[in-house]
């Protein structure tokens, strides 16, 4: 089955708006670390079984598992454990925020490591984004330097962009090199899922685990539907449009985590928040936009 750009950015945009909020029934009785850990791991056995069932070959070269390694690192390790933490000081659709930097980070390392163009266009659409996220939620920025809380939220969620770009160019670099996308993630999450686990254990984490019904139902819906079919729709959006244009997402996903936190929140909805909408949207057409064809 063949799935539109357009249904691809929709999917990731709708769930991962919602796994901010989600992130949050994991935080209290089991580690960052460890939920991380359990997150990854379920979501790579799942991949694995997949792969196995569709016939994909799971066999990489030394390289390969060095690349996907590296890759599992920093999209489904580092980073997320900085979400984890992040969350612990800051209100999840802050967290959010942060994420909007994404396109703009994405576009310079790509330009950097693979040397992919800069145009005008890309460049306008992620200014926009970048200005309508600091209209939607520059009421909470003005409260950052009034506690030490939020400035360490805000430190971890800035670590946590950087380590899911690094991400994002290794995953490029694969691409480049053909990987197929599904069995790169079943690994690329199992390095990931092993290696937060690793570190929960080597900084004296306790490991335990929460079986109440909303740890459990959040665990399984980031694991399946916050990993595995987002990652998914959005790695071949990447390999589609590239790291610029896809990592947009980034700064869509606020959007729906604003409207979420509006309705479990309650979340102050001002003409700032309207104007900060308005100009996302904007951005989102214009970076989408297929460029020109050009006539001769």
């Amino acid at each position: 089955m063949h799935f539109s750009n357009l249904q691809l950015f929709s999917v990731c945009v709708l769930i991962w708006g919602s796994t901010w909020v989600v992130i949050t029934f994991q935080l209290g009785e089991v580690a960052p670390e460890l939920s991380v850990a359990y997150r990854f791991l379920i979501a790579a056995a799942a991949l694995f079984v997949f792969c196995r069932w569709r016939g994909y070959g799971l066999r990489f070269a030394a390289s390969g598992h060095r690349d996907l390694f590296i890759f599992g690192a920093g999209m489904f390790c580092v980073s997320y454990i900085f979400v984890y933490h992040a969350e612990l000081y800051i209100v999840s659709g802050m967290v959010a925020v942060a994420y909007s930097a994404s396109p703009m980070i994405n576009m310079w390392a790509s330009r950097l490591f693979f040397g992919t163009p800069i145009t005008a266009r890309v460049s306008v659409a992620a200014a926009l984004g970048i200005i309508g996220i600091v209209c939607v939620f520059g009421e909470e920025f003005s409260k950052i330097s009034a506690s030490r809380n939020l400035e360490l939220g805000v430190l971890f969620t800035v670590l946590s962009v950087l380590a899911s770009s690094v991400g994002s160019m290794v995953a490029m670099r694969t691409q480049k090199r053909r990987f197929a996308t599904w069995p790169s993630m079943a690994w690329g999450m199992l390095y990931g899922g092993v290696l937060a686990f690793v570190y929960a254990v080597a900084v004296g984490r306790p490991i335990t685990m929460d079986w109440s019904p909303s740890y459990v139902a959040a665990l399984l819906y980031l694991a399946l539907f916050g990993s595995i079919i987002t990652f998914g729709c959005y790695l071949t959006l990447l390999k589609r449009i590239g790291a610029a244009q896809s990592s947009y997402v980034g700064v869509m996903v606020p959007v729906v985590a604003l409207v979420v936190s509006f309705f479990f929140e309650k979340f102050a909805w001002g003409w700032m928040t309207t104007l900060g909408v308005a100009l996302l949207l904007a951005g989102n057409v214009l970076m989408l936009r297929s460029p020109p064809v050009p006539h001769h």
